[in-house]
């Protein structure tokens, strides 16, 4: 038999004066395009929960992972997620200390006084970028 971990929940809020990512992977962001994002290395089908700092969500079909390590795991989602950047917040369930392509997120929407569940989403595969300042100055 096994014991479910609790529904680890992440909510995200946003942050005046934040400086968004930029739309090469995960498309679509209308917002600050100050950095250029760069795919490092293979995607991966896990990442460690334990290791997850917080969560950015990009728009209804991207979210990035910020690892306590200063890594970035960018998760494509196979479909658009209904209200997840509108929200800004998901949760999930896991057995394992392991976030994995095959796991679902639910988001989460906060209307009088109560957080609800609304849609359920399939997880993409992650994959490690690294954000780049434009016009930054070589030292």
């Amino acid at each position: 038999m096994r014991i479910l971990t609790p529904i680890m929940i992440t909510a995200l809020l946003a942050i005046g004066g934040c400086t968004a990512t930029g739309t090469d992977i995960g498309g679509n962001s209308s917002v600050d395009t100050d950095y250029i994002i760069k795919t490092i290395g293979e995607q991966k089908s896990c990442i460690m929960r334990s290791n997850i700092r917080s969560t950015d969500v990009v728009d209804d079909q991207t979210i990035d992972f910020k690892m306590r390590n200063g890594d970035i795991f960018r998760n494509n989602l196979p479909r658009k997620c209904s209200g997840l950047r509108f929200e800004e917040a998901f949760s999930y369930k896991t057995s394992i200390n392991q976030l994995c392509n095959v796991d679902i997120i639910h988001v989460l929407a906060h209307t009088g006084g109560q957080i609800d569940t609304r849609g359920a989403c399939g997880l993409g595969k992650f994959q490690k970028i690294e954000e780049i300042r434009k016009n930054a100055k070589e030292e």
